[in-house]
């Protein structure tokens, strides 16, 4: 593992050649790092030139292809770890600083920054240490809430719920946590974007944000860049909920004993089997999940069914986190329990 501050060497040429086409290096900023990119990723955020945390690299992989019956191909080795997807291309993440790409044919950047920036990009910052979390957070008055759950639980759609109320995204579908200060565990600022299904986005207006071309005709979400509403600082993580549909909005402490197993579930790399957590990392994945179930406070949020009370969820987050006081009991709309 390297530290998260550790530049790669300066590249002195941004502009090479790749199939006979010169691709010129861009350069950004996201999870804290610098990235150099040989691939067009207008969502992050642009950067001046400077020597790279991360550079991603178009070229030749020499490692196995899928085919269209073997869709996808993954390994996992302590020092690099190798993602492809038929469809999209091949991903080889190494030395926990680079990602080199081999695009399959006919794949445009935009496509290939699907994968990339999601389970890609999740992957490089785990092994950069971060505890990596698939989920969505907003930054509420200094606090951080976390959003967890399965597909469909409304994780984004809650985010946008709050965005629309005047809050600050810190990241969508990939959350990066910083635990050097094991007891204050911060979120990293990802970049400012967010996926949304198009009846939650024609119910929930994002203000200045701008709804990108889709990616394939296959991705159902679409890709949300905003402009403004967006926290580039970390923020301490406060809250963790567990989202789940309900018949009306509600909040419920999470016992420890059922803390963990949910951080555990939602946990980024998790979804990759037991071969993604190589060498020590399973230990120190275990580590970095049970230092966040002892000092963030774990709920169980349920969202009611239906895009026009999404509100409710929201207003209750709001009211949760000003409060602070939801140990021991639960919070419902309207009235608290005891």
């Amino acid at each position: 593992m390297i530290p998260r501050n550790q530049p790669l060497a300066m590249h002195l040429d941004d502009l090479h050649p790749h199939g006979g086409m010169m691709r010129e290096r861009r350069y950004y900023r996201a999870y804290g790092l610098t990235v150099a990119s040989d691939v067009a990723l207008p969502e992050l955020e642009p950067a001046e030139p400077a020597c790279p945390d991360i550079l991603i690299a178009i070229g030749t992989i020499d490692m196995p292809k899928p085919s269209p019956e073997v869709a996808t191909v993954f390994r996992f080795e302590p020092d690099r770890q190798y993602l492809a997807w038929h469809a999209v291309g091949a991903f080889l993440i190494s030395d926990c600083s680079r990602i080199d790409i081999e695009p399959a044919p006919g794949v445009d950047d935009a496509l290939l920054a699907f994968p990339l920036l999601g389970p890609v990009m999740a992957l490089l910052l785990h092994q950069r240490g971060l505890l990596v979390l698939h989920a969505s957070a907003i930054a509420v008055a200094g606090n951080g809430a976390i959003f967890m759950g399965d597909k469909g639980a409304g994780k984004s759609t809650t985010a946008s719920a709050l965005i629309r109320a005047g809050h600050d995204l810190l990241t969508d579908d990939v959350v990066a946590l910083d635990l050097t200060g094991p007891d204050a565990p911060m979120i990293v600022p990802g970049f400012p974007q967010i996926k949304l299904a198009a009846d939650a986005a024609a119910a929930i207006s994002l203000g200045r944000a701008e709804a990108r071309p889709q990616a394939h005709p296959a991705i159902e979400k679409m890709q949300h860049r905003l402009h403004g509403n967006f926290s580039g600082s970390m923020v301490p993580a406060t809250r963790i909920y567990v989202l789940q549909r309900g018949q009306k909005a509600g909040i419920t402490a999470l016992p420890g004993i059922a803390a963990l197993p949910a951080i555990i579930k939602f946990s980024y790399v998790t979804r990759f089997g037991r071969a993604a957590l190589s060498g020590d990392f399973a230990a120190l994945h275990f580590r970095q999940c049970s230092a966040i179930a002892n000092h963030v406070g774990v709920f169980r949020l349920e969202v009611p069914t239906g895009l026009d009370r999404i509100g409710e969820a929201a207003e209750l987050i709001e009211t949760d986190l000003a409060t602070g006081n939801l140990a021991t009991g639960d919070l419902a709309t309207g009235r608290r329990q005891r």
